[in-house]
């Protein structure tokens, strides 16, 4: 049985980057990477394997954002600029978090928690209370989406086909 210790060890990097991508900012992001392991140290750890833990650790993370969203939602998305030093770099960082906030917010959340949570098809379906094939279906619908509408942002700024997160 895993503890609080544990799972901050093994789930905080990738709880941290996908709030960071849910959120659109490092300062609220670690703020509610903070509040998913408080969260876990004062409840009961379920039994189960690392893959039900790990679905368990990002269904608190992703409620802790959607809940963060909603109290946001009258407010424009914050977006944070991390290399200043290159124009380029600075359009595609916005052209990229614009193209996330125009997906849906279920397919936002399967492509986020499965390309930065690294979470497995049947973790995201036990997460977004999906069936593994909704999952595909909506992952599949997101790459799509994104595809189309970064081909269109980012197309003075490259040539070619752009890939999404693709794992060779």
């Amino acid at each position: 049985m895993a503890d609080a210790e544990t799972l901050f060890a093994e789930h905080q990097p990738a709880v941290l980057r996908y709030l960071t991508r849910i959120v659109g900012h490092t300062e609220t992001a670690r703020d509610l990477a903070q509040d998913v392991f408080l969260r876990i140290s004062r409840s009961t750890v379920p039994d189960g394997d690392g893959a039900a833990l790990r679905a368990w650790v990002f269904r608190i993370a992703r409620n802790l954002a959607f809940n963060h969203l909603r109290d946001c939602a009258r407010r424009p998305l914050a977006v944070e600029v991390v290399d200043t030093a290159s124009p380029a770099a600075a359009e595609t960082t916005i052209a990229v978090r614009q193209a996330l906030q125009r997906l849906a917010d279920v397919d936002r959340d399967v492509f986020l928690l499965r390309e930065i949570g690294g979470l497995s098809y049947d973790e995201l379906a036990s997460v977004c209370e999906l069936t593994p094939d909704a999952v595909r279906s909506r992952l599949h619908r997101a790459r799509a989406e994104l595809r189309g509408l970064l081909t269109g942002a980012l197309q003075g700024q490259r040539r070619g086909t752009i890939r999404l997160w693709n794992k060779s």
